[in-house]
């Protein structure tokens, strides 16, 4: 099968402008097809405030309520969204910015509440691989935004870790898929505080043997623990990296 290569970038990378036009001056030079998936929080957050609207987060993650809802629509299926697209068309990369409502192309049922209320936000169930690769397969490289939507009409914030998943998950049965995680970091790290002692490679057993060391702790392990059922449904590898280093080799393969 052709290779396809997906590629996740977090808000910050995507809200400062120098850091986004080495990104994407580095996707644009990925060779065969490609997907770029993007966050926007910190954008979301700053015209909130702007808005008179607060920002309410547990965990690390978005209340999203109505008012919300309205923000993250305006600034990721937008402001973020439609820059990047700009900017990859300045680039000779005929992008086309999407959210999961679009061809239906991420289906999501709102997430039942537990001991958080996290409002409209959407857990994906469906994910339209076969229109996603016809789009590909035209030469349209999409730029996906982290909303998704219920089938009902109604809008869903979408993790963007979980949408760049979920989309290599369907994608798989028709390229042999690598994934990019990209974040601040140049991959998994034995020490966290080297920047240099990158894990060059991890399989599940690797894996848990950190774990249980304490090598690997907080917010990675769900990240992992999202890459081996990635890994698990057909994706061919996924890499963790810094967002600057997509083109280098550099990084962590999950395998």
């Amino acid at each position: 099968m052709e290779k396809l290569t997906i590629v996740k970038v977090g808000g910050k990378i995507v809200e400062e402008s120098e850091s986004l036009q080495i990104l994407l001056n580095d996707f644009s030079h990925i060779q065969g097809y490609k997907l770029l998936v993007h966050g926007g929080g910190r954008s979301a957050t700053r015209i909130a405030s702007q808005l008179g609207i607060e920002s309410k987060m547990v965990n690390g993650r978005r209340i999203t309520d109505a008012e919300m809802l309205k923000v993250v629509t305006m600034v990721y299926g937008g402001l973020v969204n439609k820059n990047i697209v700009a900017g990859l068309q300045a680039l000779s990369v005929d992008a086309l910015g999407m959210t999961g409502a679009d061809m239906n192309i991420l289906r999501s049922e709102k997430r039942p509440v537990k001991d958080v209320d996290y409002g409209f936000v959407g857990d994906v169930k469906e994910a339209g691989g076969e229109a996603l690769s016809k789009l590909i397969r035209a030469g349209v490289v999409p730029v996906l935004a982290p909303l998704t939507h219920d089938g009902k009409g109604n809008l869903l914030n979408t993790n963007a870790d979980t949408i760049a998943g979920e989309a290599a998950k369907a994608l798989a049965q028709y390229f042999d898929v690598t994934l990019m995680y990209c974040f601040e970091k140049k991959g998994v790290l034995r020490d966290e505080n080297d920047d240099d002692s990158v894990i060059p490679e991890i399989d599940e057993t690797l894996f848990k043997e950190y774990v249980a060391d304490g090598i690997i702790q907080g917010g990675m392990i769900p990240k992992l623990e999202n890459a081996f059922a990635a890994i698990r449904a057909g994706v061919k590898e996924v890499i963790i990296t810094q967002a600057t280093e997509i083109s280098s080799g550099i990084g962590t393969r999950i395998r």
